[in-house]
Formats: structure tokens, C-alpha cells, sequence
């Protein structure tokens, strides 16, 4: 039976309908991404950055990886505007060994009690491009802190200014509602019956610092503290190229040697280490709420120290597997954090602080790796 005329204009009609409803829902799911600014992939498979670190946020809210700045007063019933919607894509956030190259964003946290000048002047220096490197700090009340704060507030407006090419792309400054219950002098800090307590302290104040300042753009996390005052220039890019989830550098430190009547070299963190049989057996034999500590005679481990692995003319590049990290200039993986690696202010298989979060970060199942022959030095008191 022949079709009429009517009914095949019909059908035509209805075919276009359909076409273009579906044109309409794939547009509507899967082309809607022009309306959100993203930074050009620099290579296959880069990370593409919903918004460009040098912009800053319209409202304290969101996105939270960018600087926020206050905006103008508002007008009698004029009300702020709502945070915006901002999609990130995290699989492709790149975490590589190339990050230059692949444009990562770093974000470089630092504990800071006292203000060393030095410190300010390494940091400048470091060769990593500044627009992809954001700053976070964590500086204790008191009269220190204040003292910490308004120093290091008086060298970030001149790194800063606007005038200044080579400005980082952010900085986080927080302060703690509470006082240091610990001195902060060389030799009180480091006395045996104060680490438990100092370094419980140092795992809050490094878990608020890294929860609060971590964003969705975050490829790698750069542990450096206040008073690290030397490192290589390409510092950044000499670890990532390692390619590693979490890498260390040997901490030393320069000093007058009296022996010789001359400067001379030594080593001073002693928290990176290779676990040994006779600290398990003291762990064995701890009740739930001991730590070991590394680097006192009162408590011999018999680990293995990174700290005397080192050889000042051998290769910067020799790698080795470590049970235990310091945080003196510690590189990490974001996804290592991201994963809930953090740094326990409690007992964590009798651990605490940095060498319990390389116990976490392990139990994760992310391996350690140490420098031990790469070197970076620490402000000598």
C-alpha cells in the first residue's frame, strides 16, 4: 500500500526534530566547557588549569587555589556576589618528571617561627618559574610570631610588587590561635624530653598548613623549612625529576671548625633513615603512646642514617629506599597527600610527625626515596 504525501512530510519533519534534540543534549552534556577558562595542554595528556594562577578569586569561597582579593565595600542592600561553580578535572592534573615543561603547579609550605633573611633570599632564587609556584605559611601567636610575621610581610611587598616579573603566583599566610608551648632557642627544641610535644605540635600546625592551602591545581608539595637557607637553584626540578611519590635531600649544615680554624660542613637532620631490627624490637616492646625518636644516645636504633650515607664528591643522583623522611626540604606527590598521607600528631607505629607520615604515606603505598648526596643546609645558630 503506497504511503501518503501528508505522512511522509511528517516523518521528515520528525527526523529533523529528533536530529536536533540530540544535537541539543550532546551539547548540553559534553560542550558546555567554553564558558570555563582553561590553560592551553602544554603536551599530551597535560594538566589543564580551570582558571590561571595569576587570577585571583572573586570570593573568599572558591575557587579555593587562588589568592583572594577583598573587593570594594558594598553599597547600603547591595549584596556580594555568590562564589561561582568552577569545574576542575583532576586525571588531568599532571604529576611528571618534566614539571617545568608540563607547566605543573607547586605549592611550597613552610612552618615559620623566626624569620631568617637567607631563607627569604634561596627562595627568590630558586629557578622553578614563580607564576607556578604558590607559598604557604603557618606562623605562631605570640610576640615571635608577630615579630616572624611582620618581617616576613615587609619581604613579600617587595617580591610582590607589581613592578616585579618574577612575583609568585600566591601566598598563604595563617596564624595560630595558640602560643608554642616549647621554646624555640636551638638547644630547648632539641632536647629528648620536649620532642614529643614540640613534634606533635609541628604535625598540627604542618596538617593545618596543608588542608587549608592544597588546591585542585596542586601537582607537586614542597616540605621546606623557615631556616633552610641554601639550596640548588634547580632545587624543584633536581627532585621531580626523580620522579618520585615522596624524595628527600640530605640535610647538612656549614659551621667554623675549630680543629681546622676553618668553615666546614656537618650533618644535621638526622630523621631520614633505613629502619633497622633492633629499632622494631624496641617498638615491640613500647606501650601505645611511646615514640622513637631518631639521633639520641639515650635511645640507640642502630638505624640506618641517610646523614652518614653521604659522599660530597659522589654522584647528587644516587638514590636510596628509606623507612623514615625529615621535613626540612621534603618533595611530594599531591596525590600522596591527597590519599590522606598527613603527619600524625600521635603515635603512628610509634612514630610522629615526618617519619610517621612516611610510615602513612608507606602503609599507602608510597615508597620512600632519599638523596643522599644532594644537599641542601640549614641556618647554623
Amino acid at each position: 500500500m503506497a504511503v501518503t504525501r501528508s505522512l511522509r512530510r511528517n516523518n521528515t519533519i520528525t527526523y529533523v526534530l529528533a536530529g536536533g534534540l540530540c544535537l541539543f543534549f550532546l551539547y548540553f552534556f559534553f560542550g558546555d566547557t567554553t564558558s570555563i577558562p582553561q590553560l592551553p595542554a602544554y603536551a599530551a595528556g597535560a594538566a589543564r588549569h580551570v582558571l590561571k594562577s595569576k587570577d585571583a578569586a572573586p570570593n573568599e569561597l572558591s575557587p579555593p587555589s587562588l589568592p583572594f582579593r577583598k573587593p570594594a565595600k558594598l553599597a547600603e542592600g547591595e549584596r556580594a556576589a555568590p562564589p561561582p561553580v568552577v569545574h576542575y578535572h583532576m586525571n588531568n592534573v599532571t604529576i611528571t618528571s618534566d614539571p617545568v615543561g608540563n607547566r605543573e603547579s607547586i605549592l611550597i609550605l613552610t612552618p615559620l617561627a623566626r624569620f631568617y633573611d637567607e631563607y627569604w633570599d634561596n627562595l627568590v632564587k630558586l629557578s622553578f618559574p614563580h607564576d607556578l609556584i604558590s607559598l604557604g605559611f603557618i606562623i605562631p601567636k605570640g610576640r615571635e610570631g608577630n615579630l616572624a610575621t611582620q618581617q616576613l610581610q615587609a619581604r613579600i611587598e617587595k617580591t610582590q610588587a607589581p613592578t616585579n616579573k618574577n612575583r609568585f603566583a600566591s601566598i598563604t599566610i595563617l596564624r595560630q590561635d595558640e602560643e608554642p608551648t616549647i621554646l624555640q632557642d636551638e638547644k630547648d627544641r632539641h632536647a629528648l624530653s620536649a620532642q614529643k610535644e614540640r613534634r606533635a605540635a609541628m604535625s598540627r600546625a604542618r596538617n593545618a598548613l596543608l588542608f587549608t592551602t592544597l588546591g585542585p591545581t596542586t601537582s607537586w608539595v614542597l616540605w621546606l623549612d623557615s631556616d633552610i637557607i641554601e639550596t640548588p637553584p634547580s632545587l624543584i626540578q633536581d627532585l621531580a625529576s626523580h620522579d618520585k611519590p615522596l624524595i628527600v635531600p640530605n640535610c647538612f649544615q656549614r659551621y667554623h671548625n675549630k680543629d681546622k680554624d676553618a668553615m666546614d660542613v656537618r650533618p644535621y637532620d638526622f630523621n631520614s633513615w633505613v629502619d633497622s631490627p633492633t629499632a622494631k624490637e624496641l617498638a615491640g616492646k613500647m606501650g601505645p603512646e611511646e615514640i622513637i625518636l631518631e639521633g639520641y644516645a639515650e635511645m640507640a636504633t642502630y638505624r640506618s642514617l641517610m646523614a652518614y650515607m653521604a659522599d660530597q664528591h659522589g654522584d647528587a643522583r644516587t638514590e636510596v629506599d628509606l623507612d623514615g623522611v625529615g621535613g626540612t626540604a621534603l618533595l611530594v606527590k599531591a596525590y600522596v597527600h591527597r590519599d590522606g598521607a598527613m603527619f600524625p600528631p600521635f603515635p603512628f607505629y610509634h612514630l610522629i610527625e615526618t617519619e610517621g607520615f612516611a610510615r602513612m604515606a608507606a602503609r599507602l603505598g608510597w615508597k620512600a626515596t632519599g638523596l643522599p648526596n644532594y644537599f641542601v643546609y640549614h641556618y647554623n645558630e
